[in-house]
């Protein structure tokens, strides 16, 4: 994969693909130049160049507090959809369920339904049953949309283990919980660590379960973003995006500094 593409053919491919970058991270780099602007109104090219908006949203108590709470959510649906994930990949790739391939498709299914209507669905089954907190009504939804990839991901992985080595781990002697701690883990941590970093993201920008199951004291950062827009259309709606991808970078850094990210992608 590090051979370098000469002559004509290879200078249009990078050309192409430099231009396939720009045209991808351009929004990207308009929310970030808009965010420093030191105008009241979004604007570009910014009309100068200040760090008022950020002051503004930092100190922003409504901000800072979804901010948190939206880490915190993400952060607790990441962990629910791992211990459940995780044993349900390992029993349709190891179980040999009679069903496998419905209950795989069951599983699967909330990456195929439009997430607006699963969060309606999911507010009518809520309220049928009277469930009023709204923290636990939040992780639970988040956990139904997420834990799909850490199933999706952890089977991938799990295909590519050797049953040999399981079994070779048993005949010595290892319980399953040794097997699977010191045999299978190790080699299905890229496709767990991916699909942790997926349920971050889509947990912490999702909007339309929030937008059902949030109430006025536990609003995810994505709802006081589309209320920001809402209201008054200034550069601190770009400040918050800068920031919200900031932490998004930071957190693909770290699952770089973990496992190391084309290793955790590419299972």
């Amino acid at each position: 994969m590090n051979v370098r593409l000469q002559g004509w053919g290879g200078a249009a491919l990078y050309v192409f693909a430099a231009a396939m970058m720009v045209f991808i991270l351009a929004p990207i780099l308009l929310i970030i130049a808009i965010s420093f602007s030191d105008g009241y109104f979004v604007s570009f090219p910014p009309s100068g160049f200040t760090l008022d908006w950020y002051s503004k949203v930092l100190g922003n108590s409504e901000f800072t507090g979804a901010l948190l709470f939206s880490t915190l959510l993400s952060l607790g649906t990441t962990l629910f959809s791992l211990l459940l994930g995780i044993p349900a990949a390992f029993a349709l790739v190891r179980g040999n369920l009679p069903c496998a391939d419905l209950c795989k498709g069951l599983l699967l299914s909330p990456l195929i339904f439009p997430v607006l209507i699963t969060g309606l669905a999911l507010l009518q089954l809520f309220t049928g049953y009277g469930w009023s907190n709204a923290k636990l009504n939040l992780l639970l939804a988040h956990t139904v949309v997420t834990s799909p990839y850490v199933v999706r991901t952890v089977i991938t992985s799990l295909e590519l283990v050797n049953p040999s080595l399981e079994e070779a781990a048993r005949t010595l002697g290892a319980s399953r919980w040794a097997t699977f701690r010191q045999v299978i883990l190790p080699q299905i941590v890229p496709g767990v660590m991916s699909g942790a970093i997926f349920c971050f993201m889509v947990s912490f920008d999702n909007y339309p379960v929030s937008m059902w199951l949030a109430d006025s004291e536990n609003t995810p950062v994505p709802v006081v973003l589309y209320r920001q827009i809402g209201t008054v259309f200034d550069p601190s709606v770009a400040t918050m995006s800068t920031l919200i991808i900031l932490l998004a970078t930071v957190v693909v850094i770290i699952l770089e500094k973990l496992v190391g990210l084309r290793r955790a992608m590419a299972a």
